[in-house]
């Protein structure tokens, strides 16, 4: 699997919406989703202790090779270029500092179960998209 896969937190409602929304507009199907709650995510964990408190999506773009994971504001950068224009021109927030973007995604994730809803369990994805995620 040399596609970018990204690990999403499988009981936020706003992130089962993030999904939605990039498999809406990546229709080449290049990006592929896990949820931190599954095996894949356990494995990227592993090999990035680092990351275990990181409350973020992370992207993990070159999964044949070391990687470096992508978390917080950066990782949705790279989403947006993933699926290319309008989305791409949010690169213009790279001018401002990573510490700036990064905080103000650390207020959202703070209240998104609140703004958005908690799920019991992960929602199954359609027949349609199932080959996209990685338990």
């Amino acid at each position: 699997m040399g596609q970018p896969v990204l690990l999403y937190d499988g009981l936020c409602g706003f992130c089962d919406r993030t999904v939605q929304f990039i498999l809406a507009r990546d229709p080449g199907g290049r990006m592929h989703f896990a949820p931190l709650q599954g095996e894949y995510a356990r494995q990227v964990l592993e090999e990035h202790p680092s990351l275990r408190d990181v409350d973020s999506l992370i992207l993990v773009e070159a999964v044949d090779e070391p990687h470096t994971p992508l978390v917080r504001s950066d990782a949705i950068l790279a989403i947006a270029d993933y699926l290319g224009w309008p989305w791409r021109a949010a690169i213009v927030f790279r001018i401002l500092p990573t510490a700036l973007r990064d905080w103000a995604y650390d207020l959202f994730a703070r209240h998104r179960y609140r703004l958005f809803g908690r799920y019991d369990a992960c929602p199954l994805p359609s027949p349609d998209v199932r080959a996209r995620f990685v338990d």
